[in-house]
């Protein structure tokens, strides 16, 4: 039976070789087998319990399924916006002197997208739900929204990829820093899947695809790490 994975967070068809050439490394060592489920709701696979192993955001982390999903470790982003294991949002707006507007919102269940505005510009109203950080962009371009933030590293994947998603767009603000997306399991042995993620982010054969997905290297960090969020939209 094929392992239930996924890597759904950055997984641009312009880098998906490299996500799927990373997952057959990291699967290799970690003895697993089958390729990434890829559904049209990124969230699906976390509700399955024989769920192996994927990537969430840290707001549904701490908030939905807390105490659900089990987690392995914090990557580490190359990339403007990133620090180590710790990761911000850009706020873009039209207008290099917004003040106020509409925002375009990724989801509700957002870290990048939602309160990460939030916490830079925490009286904005009726929020736009687009549906992913590229919507947004398009929304705040098009004049549908006035305002949206920006995950740094889908930043970086549309500077690299497709710089015409921030043409007319200025980056006014950005957002406190919070711990990066973490991989998260709910059958798996977290143990034997650290194991493999260090054998992974240390093999030749993989160097390309870390470089295209810009992962640089992942912390474990304290199982605190992540109340972080809920810390700051306490603040709120």
């Amino acid at each position: 039976m094929n392992t239930k994975a996924s890597l759904p967070m950055y997984d641009w068809p312009e880098i998906g070789n490299a996500t799927d050439a990373f997952w057959r490394g990291f699967s290799r060592h970690a003895g697993l087998s089958g390729a990434l489920r890829r559904d049209d709701r990124h969230d699906i696979l976390w509700r399955e319990p024989d769920m192996i192993f994927s990537q969430t955001c840290g707001y549904p982390f701490t908030h939905e399924f807390q105490g659900r999903l089990k987690y392995i470790a914090t990557p580490h982003y190359d990339c403007d916006g990133c620090d180590g294991p710790d990761y911000s949002s850009f706020i873009f707006a039209r207008d290099m002197a917004f003040k106020k507007g509409r925002p375009a919102i990724n989801s509700m269940d957002s870290m990048s997208g939602m309160l990460a505005l939030r916490l830079v510009l925490p009286k904005l109203d009726n929020p736009l739900i687009t549906g992913s950080h590229v919507a947004s962009l398009e929304a705040v371009q098009s004049g549908k929204a006035d305002v949206c933030a920006i995950d740094a590293v889908v930043v970086e994947l549309a500077r690299r990829h497709r710089p015409h998603l921030l043409s007319g767009l200025f980056q006014i603000a950005q957002s406190p820093m919070v711990p990066s997306l973490p991989f998260v399991t709910r059958a798996g042995n977290v143990a034997k899947l650290r194991e493999a993620l260090h054998k992974a982010f240390v093999d030749p054969s993989l160097v390309k695809a870390r470089s295209a997905m810009m992962l640089a290297n992942f912390s474990i960090l304290p199982a605190s790490a992540y109340d972080v969020i809920l810390e700051l939209e306490a603040e709120l």
